[in-house]
């Protein structure tokens, strides 16, 4: 995997190393609202980490690197398998309102089209910011429901 340059991040991807940092940026409670769990500690990160950097080519992490305070502000994750991707994303609640999740989401969307058919989100259906962001990524919401998520899609060519 690479690098993924944007206007303001670095997608940086994922190692071990980036736990400590990142635990604090996911140590927000409230992040897990629509998601379910808690915030995990730095040494429960860098295992979760050490196990997705060594999964499968299919598991693709990234970190959000904010050059202008030289800081990880989250991440986002797609999953490849065959034609479709289905992606995530998570930015810390102190950078959220500023678009990185959309800018982050948008350029990972973007590679993916590249090798992929179809890209897919499963989103709460309270979530509004999260709904946002998959739209202007270019998903739309299918109208099919997923575990109380809905699943929304974006076809290659459409």
């Amino acid at each position: 995997m690479e690098t993924i340059d944007t206007d303001r991040l670095t997608l940086v991807p994922l190692l071990p190393e980036h736990a400590g940092e990142m635990a604090g940026v996911l140590s927000d409670p409230a992040l897990h609202e629509f998601t379910g769990g808690s915030p995990l500690t730095a040494l429960e990160l860098r295992a979760r980490y050490a196990r997705l950097a060594a999964g499968p080519a299919g598991w693709r992490n990234w970190v959000l690197r904010l050059r202008a305070e030289d800081r990880l502000v989250g991440y986002v994750q797609a999953t490849v398998e065959g034609r479709t991707a289905e992606v995530a994303w998570v930015v810390g609640t102190p950078w959220q309102g500023r678009g990185l999740a959309k800018e982050a989401a948008v350029a990972l969307v973007g590679r993916l089209l590249d090798e992929v058919d179809t890209v897919i989100a499963h989103i709460h259906p309270e979530h509004a910011a999260s709904q946002a962001v998959a739209a202007a990524a270019g998903l739309r919401p299918s109208g099919r429901m997923q575990d109380g998520e809905i699943r929304w899609e974006l076809q290659n060519g459409s």
